[in-house]
């Protein structure tokens, strides 16, 4: 048997940082990365047979948990057709068309294989059908490492954001305009300076790269407002939302607190690929037309749609649509935060809680954060402390004080009562 720290070892000899995505190193948190072997319902198993209940979740699409027999089923069923054709299938269609009966503000989807590209895309979309360069993002949302997106604020309204990443030029992302989440204040004069050349406005609706902040209704009701009256779309990055919080995603949410709210693009991932790598993004067939081979915005993608994934999304969809899946689900989430605060509470430490369907988030704060820079403010020593503590007892949580956590329908009762038994002692 393997050690997890001698595989971490042999793993940086042929992989940078020994991982093959940064935040799985544990440099935010410090230690020795875990090592999977394999996983079943809401646990995962390390290299050293060390047993997790797992509230990362693969970072969100194992919504029915590990393993699910149904699941399984239709991936082996695929496996055993074929695992990739490079030619359409009926099984593309199939997914496609539950993806549009759960979410009505689309006609039309893509299927490709990350967020990074759908999100990549549905922007390089958004400028064709817009004819115009410019964007906005809003600090702490991610959108994928597509160069355009790997940018912090600059200076000023009137100026550009800058590179986060090395090898990403500036004129890059000169088009690139970085506002602060849920500022209306700021979201009114961007459009004020720049509303004639902005082709979109991308939002996370539900953050879930700086943890779990909601953007506003005030907000989302004013964001959607100036992009009608400018003519910008506004596309929603629901890779992480997106059959998560709800079966409608986050914008079914916003649907029935702001009258007629629906995005112009969405961006799926996650959920919908089951764990198998596929996302899409999709929207009103006059925008959708645009795309190659029907219009001039050129995409694709050797392995879009692939026959193995899609059955794997397919049967997620299906199993998530189940009569109380989701009141469960949220409830099951809700229990998990709620015991949180009050374990906290107990131990005299400060530590705030919100969820959404099977997504949460928590901060050492004293209140809900509203942004990127409150979020910031949050204790990064105690959660590290947290973290080494709950996983010490069995309680795999996210590496980094920055990301969201995820409930699977396959958590129970007794799985959250040891996180919170694990989480008493830890705060201790």
């Amino acid at each position: 048997m393997s050690t997890n720290a001698a595989l971490f070892e042999r793993a940086q000899r042929v992989i940078p940082g020994g991982v093959n995505s940064p935040v799985r190193a544990f440099r935010a948190v410090g230690g020795t990365p875990r090592f999977i072997q394999r996983a079943e319902g809401a646990y995962v198993y390390d290299a050293e047979g060390r047993r997790y209940i797992d509230y990362i979740g693969s970072w969100g699409p194992m919504i029915l948990g590990h393993g699910h027999p149904a699941v399984l089923e239709a991936v082996h069923k695929a496996a055993d057709e074929g695992l990739s054709f490079g030619a359409p299938t009926e099984r593309e269609i199939e997914l496609a068309e539950e993806i549009l009966k759960l979410v009505p503000s689309m006609d039309q989807v893509r299927l490709v294989s990350s967020g990074t590209e759908a999100a990549m895309s549905a922007i390089r979309l958004a400028r064709g059908v817009t004819g115009r360069p410019k964007l906005i993002k809003f600090e702490g949302c991610y959108h994928g490492h597509a160069d355009a997106l790997l940018v912090k604020a600059g200076s000023g309204l009137a100026t550009f954001g800058n590179p986060t990443s090395a090898g990403v030029p500036p004129e890059v992302v000169q088009h690139t305009l970085v506002l602060e989440y849920n500022n209306v204040e700021q979201l009114e004069q961007a459009f004020a300076l720049h509303g004639a050349e902005l082709a979109c406005v991308i939002v996370e609706p539900i953050a879930g790269n700086m943890n779990f902040v909601r953007a506003s209704v005030p907000f989302m009701t004013r964001l959607r407002e100036l992009c009608t009256r400018h003519g910008a779309l506004l596309v929603l990055d629901e890779v992480m939302t997106g059959f998560r919080v709800g079966l409608h995603g986050a914008q079914g949410l916003y649907a029935q607190l702001i009258p007629g709210f629906r995005p112009d693009i969405s961006v799926f991932g996650k959920v919908i690929g089951g764990g198998m790598p596929l996302a899409a993004f999709g929207g009103p067939r006059e925008v959708m037309q645009h795309l190659a081979p029907t219009g001039p915005v050129y995409q694709a993608g050797t392995l879009s749609g692939n026959p193995v994934a899609t059955a794997c999304g397919l049967a997620t969809l299906k199993e998530i649509q189940r009569p109380g899946f989701f009141e469960a689900l949220a409830q099951r989430t809700r229990t998990l935060v709620d015991g949180l605060a009050q374990v906290a509470r107990e131990a005299g430490v400060p530590l705030v809680a919100d969820s959404e369907g099977g997504m949460f988030g928590f901060f050492f704060l004293e209140q809900l954060p509203q942004n990127y820079q409150q979020v910031m403010a949050s204790d990064k020593e105690r959660f590290n402390r947290f973290f080494h503590g709950m996983l010490e007892r069995g309680v795999y949580l996210a590496p980094a004080l920055y990301e969201a956590g995820f409930v699977s329908a396959a958590h129970g009762a007794a799985d959250i009562d040891a996180t919170l038994a694990a989480a008493r002692e830890a705060l201790r």
